[in-house]
């Protein structure tokens, strides 16, 4: 049975928790919903975390096929995003081709999702940062749509802002879409998930 580590990425705390950049937190609230379980403080992981399995039946199931996941969220701010994960991979032993991070993406219209492994951080701070603590890129991604500002707005303002009213109805259904993605990764790899998700 191996281990999976799945990480959201966004920042702790109420002041961010509508905010673009806090995609990735939101797919793995999702995630912890469908295995009925919370996630705890977990002081010296700097991280809440949650532990479930992922069987045939779903999240949360049971049999000898089921997978460990430890589904995670840094306490650390974005941009020291890697402590977190760093310290949890060394923790619960699981290596960087069995770590998935969710985070938002600007090059990518609201809606799209892509899945992929390794690469740059494409001037993401919290992918930055865990790169810099794995000691590698080569962990797998599940990019979440969130466009482009509009205008001349900086990208640092637009990720730290609420999706719009007009938004927030969809949300609901991509962030479900990411949470399907992150268990196809897991069950069926990553050129099944990539077929069925990528947008």
């Amino acid at each position: 049975m191996s281990s999976w580590l799945v990480v959201g990425l966004g920042n702790p705390g109420p002041t961010y928790a509508s905010h673009r950049h806090n995609v990735g937190y939101l797919v793995v609230d999702e995630l912890a919903g469908r295995a009925r379980q919370r996630f705890s403080a977990q002081r010296p992981l700097r991280a809440e975390v949650c532990e479930t399995r992922l069987a045939a039946s779903g999240l949360g199931g049971v049999g000898a096929d089921a997978e460990r996941v430890v589904l995670l969220k840094s306490r650390t701010y974005m941009n020291d995003s890697g402590v977190a994960v760093g310290k949890a991979a060394s923790f619960y032993k699981i290596d960087p081709a069995h770590t998935i991070v969710i985070h938002d993406e600007l090059d990518l219209d609201p809606g799209q999702l892509r899945l992929k492994l390794g690469g740059g951080d494409n001037g993401h701070n919290g992918l930055r940062s865990i790169r810099a603590h794995l000691g590698t890129g080569d962990f797998l991604r599940v990019r979440v749509g969130i466009g482009r500002p509009p205008g001349r707005q900086d990208p640092a303002d637009f990720v730290l802002s609420p999706f719009p009213a007009g938004q927030r109805a969809d949300l609901g259904v991509e962030v479900a879409r990411a949470a399907d993605a992150v268990e196809a990764l897991i069950a069926r790899g990553l050129a099944e998930a990539q077929n069925r998700f990528n947008s």
